[in-house]
């Protein structure tokens, strides 16, 4: 227990703390955690490190993909959640069939720097016009699906604030990764897209988190859906025992 806390606090300042750690493990789950982030890296580490030292193209990318294979294969065996794992091997995949068609290292970086642009424009425009991607995202992880639109109006407003950030965000990363892609060599660009794997993730996250703590709890709609199917169950019940002799 730490020291510079309250040990009697106010139920106002225990439900906000219970929000912020159910906020916080949703995120965790639904990003993947520690063991996501490093499945999601490591093929791509993998490339550049083989390519740095002996510029074959063929080689880094197989063991790229050999790489991403091999962690959905320990998954599976596993019975692990492969959800993570499998997106990421087709990220992989498509990389390592650019690479190997165009022969080029960048060629292996270009399918995965258009992806992050496209949800860079996605996430600004969807916040722009009110219907925030990573409340359709986080909606089913909260129980909550699309509730958010209509009933909860401050968890709207917190989805469109996180959804911005994350727009912003993804287009400020791959304004400094495009110029390298067209004007450095693939070495440096492959260097600096590992390096810049991490942080803006982890920023867009803590501003997710941000927003999502000090927003109304989630309603949650599975709870409401059971429950009103409970109630039908019991008053079909109800007027069957009332129809009997």
């Amino acid at each position: 227990m730490s020291l510079d806390k309250p040990t009697n606090p106010e139920p106002g300042a225990a439900a906000t703390e219970d929000q912020k750690a159910v906020t916080q493990a949703a995120l965790f789950d639904a990003f993947g955690g520690v063991r996501g982030t490093v499945e999601t890296m490591l093929p791509g580490l993998l490339f550049v490190m083989i390519y740095t030292i002996n510029k074959d193209v063929k080689m880094s990318a197989l063991a790229a993909g050999a790489v991403a294979v091999l962690l959905v294969i320990v998954r599976l065996l596993r019975k692990d959640t492969v959800k993570h794992a499998f997106s990421g091997v087709f990220g992989v995949g498509v990389g390592v069939a650019f690479a190997l068609f165009t022969g080029s290292a960048k060629g292996f970086y270009l399918p995965g720097m258009i992806y992050g642009v496209g949800l860079g424009v996605a996430f600004t425009v969807s916040a722009l016009v009110g219907f925030p991607l990573l409340g359709v995202i986080l909606g089913p992880v909260f129980k909550e699906n699309l509730s958010w639109r209509t009933r909860n109006p401050g968890r709207k407003k917190a989805y469109t604030k996180a959804s911005l950030a994350w727009g912003l965000i993804f287009l400020a990363k791959y304004a400094i990764l495009f110029p390298l892609y067209w004007w450095g060599d693939a070495t440096q660009l492959g260097w600096v897209l590992i390096a810049l794997k991490l942080p803006p993730m982890v920023l867009a996250v803590y501003f997710t988190w941000v927003f999502l703590a000090k927003a109304p709890p989630p309603i949650d709609v599975i709870a409401e859906w059971e429950a009103k199917e409970a109630a039908e169950e019991a008053a079909k019940a109800r007027a069957t025992s009332h129809r009997k002799p």
